[in-house]
């Protein structure tokens, strides 16, 4: 391996141009890469360290960063994984272009996220979110529409957004269907769409008389610009929602998501087909759901079976 003239803070579009090419992710992940990685760099500045080589970077330095996004940001260990994450696909890098630097298995991830942090709502706590929007009005028939659709398909709030009308064939009776989306390093998997969720789509795309491309559309103004919903837009929307049904106010998109699957699992699907659902590459990301219906189970065990009705 050779020793690299240039600091670590200028390999930035390098990283991201291998990030496209090589490893064939989007530009959103992309962005979200470079996202975490700002942060290390502002961190090699404030240390006063902008200049440093990846061959000067050392375990001591990665220790004094992981303090750094702890104490400054307060930063639960689950979401500091991610910045550590891009950090080592830094590294990584390095390493496939044969530049000297501290191996990426140096920098250890902290445990994946546990049981406990897998939030998900029940059938009841679904139905009180679900009833709060104003269906009377558009905004209110579209907010439903979102929620129906991230809760029957598990999609991910980014594959959501990026929805167009034409990726949607409505039947003329109400009925179960099959789309295909776009996921994460743009693989195509089908989702599918339940009675409800097309039930409301309906309703939604019946208001609609616009010719704007995207599935889900700010209705607040009109203008010449891309009124494409962001996911920032829908992770408020559904935190007001909760809020106003008496639900946990860090109740997000991605909470439907794990609700989708726990409810899969409850029912007797088999991981192999939830993973194929949420689009997954590995098993092991979908193992996870198993950990959260086993305590469930456990709890509903303790609950209603044994100890009430016998004494030790």
């Amino acid at each position: 391996m050779e020793k690299s003239q240039k600091p670590i803070i200028q390999f930035l579009n390098d990283f991201l141009d291998w990030l496209e090419v090589e490893k064939g992710l989007s530009s959103k992940t992309q962005e979200n890469y470079a996202r975490f990685l700002k942060r290390f760099f502002d961190w090699l500045k404030i240390k006063k360290l902008q200049n440093l080589k990846p061959d000067e970077l050392s375990p001591k330095h990665i220790q004094d960063y992981r303090l750094f996004l702890a104490r400054r940001f307060n930063l639960k260990k689950s979401t500091q994984i991610y910045y550590l994450i891009a950090l080592r696909s830094l590294l990584t890098f390095f390493a496939k272009h044969d530049i000297l630097s501290l191996p990426p298995e140096k920098v250890n991830l902290p445990k994946r996220v546990s049981e406990r942090e897998i939030r998900f709502l029940t059938l009841k706590d679904l139905e009180k979110l679900f009833s709060q929007p104003d269906t009377s009005k558009i905004q209110g028939i579209r907010d439903r529409a979102i929620m129906e659709v991230l809760f029957s398909t598990g999609m991910r709030i980014s594959e959501l957004c990026s929805l167009n009308k034409d990726q949607i064939k409505i039947p003329q009776k109400i009925e179960e269907i099959e789309i295909s989306i776009i996921g994460k390093g743009g693989k195509v998997r089908p989702v599918y769409l339940s009675k409800r969720a097309v039930f409301w789509l309906k309703k939604y795309l019946e208001q609609r008389t616009d010719n704007r491309k995207a599935l889900f559309i700010s209705h607040k103004r009109k203008t010449s610009e891309d009124l494409r919903l962001t996911p920032r837009f829908i992770q408020k929307m559904i935190k007001k929602y909760a809020l106003l049904a008496g639900l946990p106010p860090n109740t997000t998109p991605h909470v439907l998501r794990h609700s989708f699957a726990t409810d899969l699992l409850a029912r007797g699907v088999d991981l192999k087909t939830i993973q194929e659902f949420l689009g997954h590459k590995t098993i092991t990301a979908t193992q996870i759901y198993t950990h959260v219906t086993s305590h469930r189970l456990k709890e509903v065990h303790k609950k209603f079976h044994g100890g009430k009705y016998l004494k030790i």
